[in-house]
Formats: structure tokens, sequence, C-alpha cells
């Protein structure tokens, strides 16, 4: 079948706006048409969608977050969401689906893909970097960088009144941007949902550091894993050193993407329109040895190993 009209919704991370450019301006070249999904899945069952030309996409490859908006959609997850969502599609003449996002938005174009027989190709956008078969999605580069931009402050502050500091980094169910900030930081101790850790440890280790005259210390928290106020608490309470908290939140999740995120996401845009034009659905786009590639959805949303065991021995190695 020949693609004439291509649906884009996404999820929102740093290079996701990139990456819309680079399917509108991809598509525009083989003369196929996109239509932009607002508000993800719930956009789509609701039939929020407009048009995008090459010129809606431009001065959008800086910007974090989506231009197209984003929303949880518990509706789509039922039998009745999905159906409605595949009447707008056929609806609008939509004949492939690129779908922009994580763990959840990927099973979902699963879902269309395996159930209703809708061509459709994902596009990984987590700052958790959790997508199966994918060494690196986009928004990742950039939550690492926003996160280790802000433990570099955090270190001057800590040397400076010899505290230390628990920095708690968003993961929920995954240790990655923790490990990575952790490593690139030269924090001394990261805490993941991936690795059991003693709480008895980590404080005896500080007060041994302390002992030989260390003056500062950071330990990096996954919110998945534990609180920092609860673990700063228990260090004071273990040590009798004073120790602070820092929440980073949600700035992970925005900002201006990097160079790498950036690049990263023209050529995902760029390859899942070319594999929707090819006749390929059912597929998630990724990066093998510098070149292109794909995994299928099926694999996509499957557990992933971030070798958490290697980078955390690392970061205690040179602690």
């Amino acid at each position: 079948m020949k693609i004439k009209r291509i649906g884009v919704l996404t999820r929102d991370c740093a290079g996701v706006n990139a990456c819309l450019r680079a399917i509108v301006r991809t598509a525009a070249y083989h003369n196929i048409e996109v239509m932009g999904i607002f508000r993800g899945y719930e956009g789509l069952m609701n039939d929020d969608m407009k048009i995008f030309d090459r010129r809606a996409v431009s001065g959008i490859i800086n910007l974090g977050g989506t231009i197209l908006k984003t929303s949880r959609a518990k509706k789509f997850m039922t039998g009745q969401g999905q159906r409605r969502a595949v009447a707008v599609i056929e609806q609008n003449n939509i004949d492939g689906l690129i779908v922009v996002g994580g763990n959840g938005s990927l099973a979902g174009a699963h879902v269309l893909a395996d159930k209703y027989n809708i061509p459709v190709i994902g596009v990984p956008a987590t700052i958790d970097n959790d997508i199966n078969g994918v060494e690196m999605s986009i928004g990742a580069d950039t939550a690492i960088n926003v996160a280790l931009d802000a433990l570099d402050k955090i270190r001057d502050t800590a040397t400076s009144l010899e505290r230390i500091f628990v920095v708690e980094v968003m993961g929920r169910d995954c240790g990655f941007i923790a490990l990575r900030a952790a490593l690139a930081g030269g924090c001394e101790d990261a805490i993941i949902p991936e690795k059991k850790f003693s709480i008895e440890k980590i404080a005896e280790e500080i007060t041994e550091g302390n002992v030989r005259g260390k003056v500062s210390w950071i330990v990096v928290v996954a919110e998945g894993k534990a609180k920092a106020g609860v673990i700063a608490g228990q260090i004071t309470g273990l040590t009798g050193l004073e120790t602070r908290e820092v929440v980073l939140g949600h700035i992970q999740r925005g900002g201006i993407p990097t160079a790498f995120d950036r690049i990263l996401a023209a050529r995902y845009g760029n390859y899942a329109v070319e594999l929707l034009k090819n006749g390929e659905s059912g597929k998630c786009v990724a990066i093998k040895n510098y070149q292109m590639s794909s995994v299928p959805l099926a694999q996509a949303i499957k557990h992933k190993d971030i070798q958490a065991e290697d980078y955390y021995k690392l970061i205690k190695l040179l602690t």
C-alpha cells in the first residue's frame, strides 16, 4: 500500500520536537502528508489533529517538550478506546502512524499494529533510556546533562560547607539517569531500583571518609528506589553529620536538547518515515553500531538490562 498520509503522536522530553521536524520534512520530501495528533492517544481518540507542513515545524529544533502536547489516556487501554482510535485513523485516511514515546506509548503502538493491523512505527523517546533493544532513546542524554549541571553546582556547595548531599533524580523503575549522572559527576554513591542497598554501609563509608579528611559526599537516588529526604535523615542519624536533600524533579524532562539528542532525533524521525514508506510496521527504530536499525515493538516494550552492576562498580572504584 502506498503511504499518502502519516499520523504522528508524541510524549514529552527534550529532542521530541527535533524528531517531529525530521518526520514532517522527510515525509514532505516523499510527498507524504503529515497529520500532527495533539495530546497523544487522548487526542487520537478525540480526533484532535491538523496537517503539519514544512513551515509548521520551523524553529522548533531547539525546543524542549513537544509542540503537539501530551497527556495520559487511560481510556485507550480499553477495547472501546482502541476501537475509537482505529475509527479516527480510518476517518482521516491515515495510512500509517508514528508513535514517539516511552514504554507506555510504544505498548499502545504495539496494540494498534498487532491487534488492529494498523501500520505503526515507534520512535524511542524517554529520559530513562529503558527501551529494550535500543542503545539510546531521545531525551536521555539531555536529562543526564541537566542532572549533571545540578550536581556540579551542588558539589561546589557541598565542598564549601563540608556537607553531605542526597540528590534525588528521576527514575521510577530504572536507575539509568542516577548511574550515569553519578559517574559523570564524580559522586560517591547511587541508590537505584536495580540494586539492593544498605544505609548502614553507606553511613559507614561516609564516617570513614570523614575520618580520612573527606569533607563532602554526594549520594544520587533514583526516585523509584528511595526518597532523598528519608535517606538524608537516616544518614544524619547514623553519622551525626549534617546532610541535606535536593529533589531535581521535572527539570530533567525539559530543557534545550543537547546536540546528541537533536542528531539522534533527526536520524530516528527520518528513518521512521522511510520504514513506513517501505511497508514496514510493528517496529521501533534503533541505532546499532552507529547504523540505523529497528527492533520489533514486542521486543522493545520488554524489560531492558541497563548494566547497572558495571556502572555501580566503577562509581565505587573511583570514589
